[in-house]
C-alpha cells in the first residue's frame, strides 16, 4: 500500500484535526499557482496517467467532499484538464435512489469504484451517510434499515465500515485520495452572491442551499468526526484550503502527481518470447514492399 505524500494539509492520523484550526487559505503565499505551474502539471499528469493505465496493476480514487459553493466541479475539471477522458470517470452522487435504498449505503458507490488502469473520481460520495445524513438523521426513516436505529452509535459503525472498506481496497491496489475542500463561511456567502448577481450562474443556485447554510456548525462537526475517523496512510484525507480557488487546485494537483510518482509506475516490459514475436514482426514489415 502507498503513504500518503507529505504536505501541510494532510489530515494526521491519530484523531487530532481540528476543523476550527484548519486555514480556509493559504498557509503560505510562496507557492505559484498559476500559468506555467498549472501547464507543467498538466503535462505531469497526463504523462503519468499513461503510465497508470499502460501498466494496469493499480487504481485510483479521487473523493472531493466540501460544503456547497466550494469548488468541487470547477477543481475537477482544472485538475484534470489534458487527460486522456477514456482513462477517467466520472461519478456525482445526491439523493438515493429506491433502488440504492435497497441496499447497504456502500453500495451505490462500491458498484462505481475505478477498475485497475483507471482514474476515477466521486464528487460527492458515501460520506454523505455520515455528513448530510447525520445532520439530517430523519433521512435514516427511508432507508430501510433492520430493527431501531441508535443515533449514538451508528456513526462510529459507518465509519468503521468505511475505514474497513478503504483498507481493503488499497490492499488490492486501489490508490485512494480524499479531498475536503475547506470554503469559509464568508466566501460562501460571497460566492452565492455572485451566482444571484449573474444570470448566467443562476442556475447553479439552489434556495435549499441557503437552509443547508443554517446547519453549518453540525456540518464542521460531522466533517471533523469523519476526517478524524478515517484519514489512514492508505486513505488520507486532505483539508485543503478552499477560499482561493486556484491555490487549492494547484494543491490538489500536486497531491495526486506526488502520489502517482510514488507508487513505481512504469510501462510493461516485454518478455523474451514477446522481444521474439516482435522480431519476426520487424523482418516481416521490413519484408514487405512499399505501397505504390
Amino acid at each position: 500500500m502507498f503513504e500518503a505524500p507529505a504536505s501541510p494539509y494532510l489530515v494526521p492520523f491519530d484523531g487530532s484535526f481540528r476543523i476550527a484550526d484548519a486555514s480556509t487559505t493559504a498557509v503560505t503565499d510562496g507557492h505559484h499557482h498559476q500559468g506555467t505551474h498549472r501547464k507543467t502539471a498538466t503535462d505531469h499528469l497526463r504523462q503519468l496517467q499513461r503510465v497508470l493505465a499502460a501498466g494496469d496493476r493499480h487504481a485510483v480514487l479521487l473523493v472531493f467532499q466540501a460544503m456547497d459553493a466550494a469548488g468541487k466541479d470547477s477543481t475537477i475539471r482544472a485538475v484534470m484538464r489534458g487527460v486522456d477522458p477514456s482513462g477517467c470517470q466520472v461519478y456525482s452522487f445526491k439523493k438515493p435512489s429506491s433502488k440504492d435504498l435497497d441496499h447497504d449505503f456502500l453500495w451505490r458507490t462500491t458498484r462505481c469504484l475505478p477498475e485497475r488502469g483507471r482514474i476515477g473520481i466521486f464528487n460527492r460520495s458515501h460520506y454523505e451517510e455520515v455528513l448530510v445524513v447525520r445532520v439530517h438523521p430523519q433521512i435514516l426513516a427511508s432507508q430501510k434499515l433492520p430493527g431501531e436505529v441508535n443515533l449514538e452509535t451508528i456513526w462510529d459503525e459507518r465509519l468503521k465500515s468505511i475505514r474497513e472498506q478503504e483498507e481493503h481496497l488499497a490492499r488490492n491496489g486501489t490508490v485512494i485520495l480524499k479531498f475536503f475542500l475547506n470554503v469559509s463561511r464568508d466566501e460562501q456567502k460571497r460566492r452565492f452572491l455572485a451566482r444571484l448577481d449573474d444570470p448566467n450562474k443562476m442556475w447553479k443556485f439552489e434556495p435549499r442551499d441557503v437552509v443547508e447554510r443554517r446547519h453549518w456548525d453540525d456540518y464542521m462537526h460531522a466533517y471533523e468526526e469523519a476526517l478524524n475517523a478515517t484519514s489512514r496512510p492508505w486513505a488520507p484525507w486532505y483539508s485543503i484550503p478552499a477560499d482561493n480557488k486556484r491555490y487549492m487546485r494547484a494543491r490538489v494537483a500536486e497531491v495526486l502527481i506526488a502520489t502517482l510518482r510514488s507508487i513505481g509506475l512504469r510501462y510493461p516490459e516485454p518478455s523474451a518470447e514477446d522481444l521474439e514475436e516482435f522480431a519476426e514482426a520487424r523482418r516481416e514489415l521490413e519484408g514487405q514492399e512499399s505501397a505504390q
